[in-house]
């Protein structure tokens, strides 16, 4: 239990670290921050909140995670719990939510729009419906797949499930299996050729998806070796997932992982909050700047959501 609880704490808090860096300069673009890059934990910019502060990506996971945390999946519940970030600003560092995505916010609208409909029904399944905003909240289905040992075929539904109930288009979904492959991996295994590993094993399952092509280069050997300027850190999913395991597989620590995802510029929360959530599976909770770790918010609250969650999941 204790090596689980050290790893999901790594995922979560090295995700919202990564959120929290990116919050300052989202939508800067990558030649204003080549002039001023990020190199430490700071506040306002973007939005008017204090150093350490999340956005919707963290909010939303958090919000996940409280429901899972009962060791029992429930689609209707987790969007409830999204409708207590949206309505009474739960889940939040300051006490007042300031970001949410277009899709997320337009399937919580669908579910409080009809009578009984279930939250699987809810999201939303056209093409341009594909931004990052279940991405950037589908780690803590993985971690509850692996915790509780779940049926290949299971957790894939399980991740599946868990972006349709806002982004249920197949091109999100597949993103999301493509990141659960890596995490899982990681969190078995928490070395660079895991993730080798995981993304050949993740092509030969989801070969015949019919979104694959748009990840296609993703499972190229040449990927690592792309430069910079050959990375998008835009919303859309895609570019997100890319640069997220870019920045993993061109960088030998969490810090400079994560720095290098924010310095991409444009979705800079949301493309470090998913590196980051790799990352701390990767180099482990005590690679992340202590500095950042205490300056993060709610850092108590987070760790104590990941507890009890490991309690529930592994009794």
């Amino acid at each position: 239990m204790e090596r689980f609880l050290y790893m999901m704490k790594s995922v979560m808090i090295g995700h919202a670290v990564g959120d929290a860096l990116g919050v300052p300069v989202e939508f800067c673009s990558r030649e204003e921050l080549d002039e001023s890059p990020v190199t430490d934990m700071m506040g306002f910019g973007s939005y008017p909140v204090p150093a350490g502060a999340w956005s919707d990506d963290t909010s939303m996971t958090l919000a996940a995670l409280d429901s899972l945390a009962t060791g029992k999946v429930d689609y209707d519940e987790i969007m409830e719990k999204f409708v207590r970030w949206c309505s009474e600003d739960a889940y939040t560092p300051t006490g007042e939510m300031f970001d949410i995505g277009r899709t997320c916010l337009t399937a919580i609208r669908n579910y409080l729009a009809t009578d009984g409909k279930p939250a699987l029904e809810c999201g939303i399944n056209d093409e341009h419906s594909n931004g990052n905003g279940s991405l950037m909240r589908i780690h803590p289905f993985v971690l509850y797949a692996f915790a509780k040992n779940l049926p290949f075929v299971e957790w894939l539904e399980l991740v599946r499930n868990g972006s349709a109930i806002t982004h249920a288009h197949d091109r999100s979904e597949l993103g999301c299996l493509i990141y659960a492959f890596v995490l899982y991996h990681l969190l078995a295994d928490p070395s660079m050729g895991a993730i080798e590993n995981a993304l050949a094993r993740a092509e030969c399952h989801l070969r015949d998806c019919a979104e694959m092509p748009y990840y296609s280069r993703i499972f190229k050997s040449n990927f690592a070796s792309l430069t910079r300027d050959e990375i998008k850190s835009t919303g859309y999913v895609v570019d997100t997932l890319e640069a997220a395991l870019w920045c993993l597989m061109t960088t030998t620590d969490y810090k400079s992982c994560v720095l290098k995802a924010v310095n991409l510029g444009e979705d800079t929360d949301t493309v470090a909050a998913v590196a980051g959530g790799l990352a701390g599976a990767l180099y482990g909770y005590d690679s992340i700047p202590k500095e950042w770790r205490d300056t993060l918010i709610k850092r108590d609250y987070i760790e104590e959501l990941c507890k009890t969650a490991c309690n529930n999941w592994l009794k």
